[in-house]
């Protein structure tokens, strides 16, 4: 093989597969109405009917929601685990996706505590009667927050992390290239995957215009797929009155596979980037 002179040649010479995919997507799971004392307040008084608005009656809610968690691990038999202090999550979901063999379904339930925002009640003073009364307002805990993996039929493995404190904000993970592989198999396209993404492709043209289609709609419609499955912190009735979740992004990582002809392509690469980069970080450009 004739080495090429840059890495830009070798590129252009020895890619014999090139696929653009969203990676890992990291979401915001929110209630957008609920994020600030106002809005808590309203959900109490005008919404609940409650005719002083205190934390004491969010702990009921609380209680609820984590008795119907812990109510349909054992339903389905999924397990409960603690997670140790510096373990890999991931970790011990491979452990676990090693051995499911369904179609789709949550895998365990992890608990771990965590630092979030929350609402505490303060209680104030008037200052023309003397009279004490409880104040909502913002502050930080460590608390529980429960991992919900699961293997969806359309994306794949994923998890939700639900915080177990008012107002229950949540996290989404999903991995577009799970999401591709998932699709491709569908549609009949042979290839040969890697952990996380693809080494081979019968039809690159059609493998890219697959990826190119996961978009918002559809990773909010797994979402709300799974928030109708798993136990929700929020009534049928609070729903309805619009305190549903809201979706945004939180972390986005994008990935350009290029999977090279040989190994020796691979090394001439590899030297190429070397040899092109030796003077970075030098304030005179000399090598």
């Amino acid at each position: 093989m004739t080495i090429a002179r840059s890495a830009a040649d070798v590129l252009a010479s020895h890619v014999t597969l090139e696929v653009e995919c969203i990676d890992r997507m990291y979401l915001n799971v929110y209630q957008s109405r609920l994020q600030h004392v106002e809005g808590v307040v309203s959900f109490l008084r005008n919404h609940r009917g409650h005719p002083i608005a205190s934390s004491a009656l969010l702990e009921p809610i609380s209680q609820r929601f984590v008795a119907g968690l812990y109510r349909f691990a054992a339903d389905h038999n999924v397990a409960v685990i603690d997670f140790a202090k510096g373990q890999r999550k991931d970790d011990v979901a491979h452990e676990f996706l090693a051995e499911f063999d369904q179609p789709e379904g949550v895998l365990f339930i992890g608990r771990a505590q965590e630092k979030t925002a929350v609402f505490r009640t303060e209680k104030r003073r008037n200052a023309a009667t003397g009279a004490t009364y409880p104040w909502i307002v913002r502050s930080t805990a460590m608390v529980n927050h429960f991992y919900i993996y699961a293997v969806d039929a359309d994306f794949g493995p994923f998890f939700i992390k639900f915080c177990s404190y008012f107002p229950y904000t949540a996290k989404l993970c999903v991995n577009g290239n799970e999401w591709a592989k998932r699709q491709a198999a569908t549609a009949g396209i042979g290839f040969e995957a890697l952990d996380n993404g693809f080494a081979t492709c019968d039809d690159p043209a059609r493998l890219q215009r697959i990826c190119d289609r996961l978009d918002a709609a559809r990773i909010d419609r797994l979402l709300r797929k799974w928030l109708a499955r798993l136990p929700h912190p929020f009534t049928a009735a609070d729903r309805r009155a619009g305190y549903r979740y809201d979706i945004s992004v939180l972390q986005a990582e994008f990935s350009l596979t290029q999977m090279l002809d040989r190994p020796a392509s691979g090394r001439a690469f590899f030297e190429s980037v070397i040899r092109e980069n030796l003077d970075v970080g030098d304030p005179t450009g000399s090598r």
